[in-house]
């Protein structure tokens, strides 16, 4: 644990030596996101069972692909067949190489490269905007590999919902629709009016967004859409024991997010489209929490609108003269970052810490023994 708490104190001195500086500056974050993307692509399949998943598309594909055989035949056609990024990205990477570390160490880097020019294209307070992306999404880049890269993809598409270009903004909706269909949910953002809703309006939408989320019927919509793939119905197997539950960690953040946000409200200038956008997406995010309150898997959906929350709560924290609240924001974040550390250790998914630089295996490793399907990797990682 005390590696990923470093992580997150070093994240915090950054913030504090820089807070007093007006200037944005994107050297420190370049260099902190560049560090902590090689941690996490370096890692050997740790964060749990989808990187197995991946791995053994990305194997099958490439060596059909060396091969000169059908690649439609392969099971990532069978189970990816509507994510046709996702695919031609495999196909792209088997002509570099057909090992699954290098596929994965690849990938991840891009996905920390389009964060970088995300949080430096939204966010004013860059150390801060980092602090909430510890909290709110570092783990989940371990391991959802083809969901975290759409929504980094799509983030790219906001700047054109902001100046009302729909051309650019749903051409990159759909290279991100691409890499993971969840992606669709960012098309509507296009369509929300740049303009500050009435708190009243919020909290009733919101209540209304409950309601609807502790029947659950946007579960069971979410969850018959994942139904047509079969590593989703693997994935719903692994969770049918919280299906269903009240999720109290959604709740929580959607409660004290927007409340943040509407007890800061006159912060917010409604003649900034770039900042009323952002505000906007945070709610949806909320909504998109209490939508999915009762389902364990749904709320990934929110992922796509999460970097409204990390630049409108820096805004927040930028411009506050409480500064209780950036202390509250802080400590939030720690909670967030020890509850999902604490949650995956339940099978030692994140520590010990081993990259894939040396053979072998942690023990114990228990998504190893249930997944690994290749025991050479264990022995030679680079055997192929």
């Amino acid at each position: 644990m005390w590696l990923y708490l470093l992580i997150f104190l070093i994240a915090v001195l950054i913030y504090l030596a820089a807070r007093d500086e007006n200037e944005k500056k994107w050297v420190p974050l370049a260099i902190y996101l560049g560090g902590l993307g090689l941690f996490v692509a370096c890692a050997d399949m740790l964060g749990g069972y989808d990187r197995y998943i991946y791995g053994e598309v990305f194997d099958q594909i490439s060596l059909v692909t060396r091969a000169g055989g059908d690649v439609t035949q392969t099971t990532g056609y069978r189970l990816y067949r509507t994510e046709w990024l996702f695919l031609a990205f495999n196909q792209l990477m088997s002509f570099v190489t057909v090992n699954r570390y290098i596929f994965i160490f690849t990938l991840t880097l891009i996905i920390y490269t389009l964060l970088f020019f995300n949080i430096k294209q939204y966010c004013d307070d860059y150390p801060f905007a980092v602090i909430l992306f510890l909290g709110l999404w570092f783990f989940f880049t371990f391991t959802y590999l083809r969901q975290v890269t759409a929504a980094t993809i799509g983030w790219l598409a906001i700047r054109y919902a902001i100046e009302r270009k729909p051309i650019p903004f749903f051409a990159i909706v759909l290279l991100a629709f691409g890499f993971h269909n969840s992606a669709i949910v960012l098309a509507p953002l296009y369509f929300v009016p740049q303009r500050k809703f009435s708190p009243a309006l919020i909290v009733v939408g919101l209540a209304l967004c409950l309601v609807i989320g502790m029947s659950n019927i946007m579960g069971g919509i979410f969850g018959a859409a994942d139904a047509f793939t079969d590593a989703a119905r693997i994935e719903q197997n692994i969770n049918t024991f919280e299906e269903g539950e009240f999720r109290f960690a959604y709740f929580i953040e959607a409660v004290f997010f927007i409340s943040l946000i509407l007890w800061q409200y006159d912060l917010f200038d409604e003649e900034n489209p770039s900042q009323i956008t952002l505000m906007n997406m945070a709610i949806i995010f909320c909504v998109l929490l209490l939508l999915f309150v009762r389902s364990e898997n749904g709320g990934r959906m929110a992922w796509h609108y999460i970097i409204g929350i990390i630049a409108t709560i820096t805004f927040i924290a930028k411009n506050t003269e409480f500064t209780v609240i950036r202390s509250g924001i802080i400590i939030m974040c720690l909670l967030l970052f020890l509850r999902i550390f604490n949650a995956w250790q339940i099978t030692n998914t994140l520590y010990p810490y081993k990259t894939f630089f040396t053979n072998g295996h942690r023990t114990p490793d228990y998504i190893y023994e249930h997944y690994e399907y290749d025991p050479q990797y264990d022995r030679d990682k680079f055997y192929k």
